[in-house]
């Protein structure tokens, strides 16, 4: 591995894309007298350059081919990563995929250009692919053909390590010592052509994650987590596509203000229509229309063109150039008749209520969860394991409102199994909950 030193800073965690707007338009103390100074941070090198320097783009079928053929000869795990534009086009797309594997180097492809990258995937059928936080890439690289028939996750396993910072830049610097820059992180990556300088920040994402991977399943060896690590990377590997979301146009931001039927109507009307808008144009929906502006709609009502075009929120070139548009939605969502509004409380769910409700609702229920969140929270610092990888906050909401009769170790373990808890949870979780539920049941 090949790093070039430079007056760089530290890494920057990762960050996420920004939503933006329609595209047409204390000091540091002085320790105490008589107690040590602090240790300094170790020293991170910055990482600059990628060993065989920056690849070229893998565009065309001949190439591809012959990075299926130098792949599948290389040994040893393969690092794996890809880039989307989050915040520019709609969806979650790839738009450069990165692999590299001992023996072959590091290939930069285009998933534009080569959409079936199934052969890949066949040529790493039993090898490890090694990831930073898995569950963000597998679905979109299963879109070009690509699934692992192994997985480590290097973000799963620095969580399950209790380390404080989990985005990659912070993993490196810490076990490797060396800083990756991530001021490319949320730029548009559908830009053709891909300027070079993204270019090596993509082939370095990749650099370095196998020799990152060693060290994180060292130090989960050493802490007795190994088992666990694999249980969670297996489930992730398997995860299922999540379902889609029922009424989505309910995650609009600042909607929860807005409690009148009818002006929610007027959100999801505008909501689906920005969203197929977006759609055509292969545009993120907020770039579109942003969130702010579907809530003041709703708030002012406007019946005109000219009355929406005063609200700040619609003044800009973008909206403005599209306001009948929104100002048709609108009409739609004022027009609708009284039986077909949407509810002021959402969709029906089997979720429990909010808990802040159940001490009034279900007191017996509050009680559980009181005495399940204290049991999670002390395994999590006896384990120094975030207290959402020990269980699933909503797996642990269902358990505590309507528990498994009775709710003994065995039926609160078969309960926790059946809602996804892997079995290294299951055996950490299910006799305390089973204690922590008997203790609030049967009172001194």
């Amino acid at each position: 591995m090949q790093s070039v030193p430079h007056p760089a800073g530290t890494p920057a965690e990762e960050t996420s894309a920004p939503a933006g707007a329609d595209p047409d338009v204390p000091a540091d103390a002085t320790a105490p007298a008589g107690l040590p100074e602090p240790a300094e941070a170790p020293a991170v090198v910055p990482l600059t350059e990628p060993a065989e320097g920056v690849p070229a783009v893998v565009d065309t079928p001949e190439a591809f081919a012959r990075v299926v053929e130098a792949f599948g000869a290389g040994t040893g795990p393969v690092a794996v990563d890809a880039e989307r534009a989050s915040g520019y086009r709609y969806g979650q797309h790839n738009y450069l995929v990165q692999v590299r594997r001992e023996g072959a180097g590091t290939a930069l492809i285009d998933p534009v250009a080569l959409p079936d990258l199934s052969p890949l995937s066949d040529a790493l059928v039993g090898v490890e692919w090694v990831l930073h936080a898995a569950s963000q890439d597998l679905g979109a690289l299963a879109e070009q053909g690509m699934r692992p028939s192994r997985v480590f996750d290097t973000e799963l396993g620095a969580r399950l390590l209790g380390l404080e910072r989990v985005g990659l830049a912070a993993v490196v610097a810490e076990l490797l010592g060396l800083g990756l820059a991530k001021e490319h992180s949320a730029v548009d990556w559908s830009t053709r052509p891909l300027p070079e300088q993204w270019l090596r920040y993509a082939a370095l994402d990749v650099e370095v994650l196998v020799e990152l991977r060693e060290v994180l399943a060292e130090r989960l060896a050493v802490a007795g987590k190994a088992q666990w690590a694999a249980e969670e990377f297996e489930a992730v590997r398997l995860a299922p596509p999540p379902a889609p979301r029922v009424e989505p146009w309910r995650r609009v931001s600042g909607v929860h203000a807005i409690r009148d039927p009818r002006r929610l109507a007027v959100v999801r009307s505008l909501w689906e229509t920005r969203d197929e808008n977006a759609r055509q144009r292969d545009i993120s929906p907020g770039r579109v229309l942003p969130d702010a502006a579907i809530v003041a709609a709703a708030q002012a009502l406007p019946r005109s063109v000219p009355q929406l075009v005063a609200l700040p929120q619609f003044s800009g070139k973008g909206t403005r150039r599209r306001a009948a548009l929104w100002q048709r939605a609108i009409d739609t969502g004022l027009q609708l008749p009284d039986d077909q509004l949407p509810s002021s409380r959402g969709p029906r769910t089997d979720a429990p209520p909010p808990p802040r409700a159940w001490a009034d609702r279900d007191p017996a229920a509050a009680a559980r969860l009181t005495a399940a969140r204290a049991v999670v929270a002390e395994l999590s610092e006896a384990h120094t394991v975030p207290a959402e990888n020990l269980l699933q906050p909503d797996l642990l909401r269902r358990v505590c409102w309507a528990p498994p009769t009775p709710a003994d170790e065995p039926h609160l373990a078969e309960r926790l199994a059946a809602g996804g808890a892997r079995p290294w949870q299951v055996g950490l979780l299910a006799p305390r909950l089973a204690e922590a539920f008997a203790a609030v049941a049967t009172p001194a």
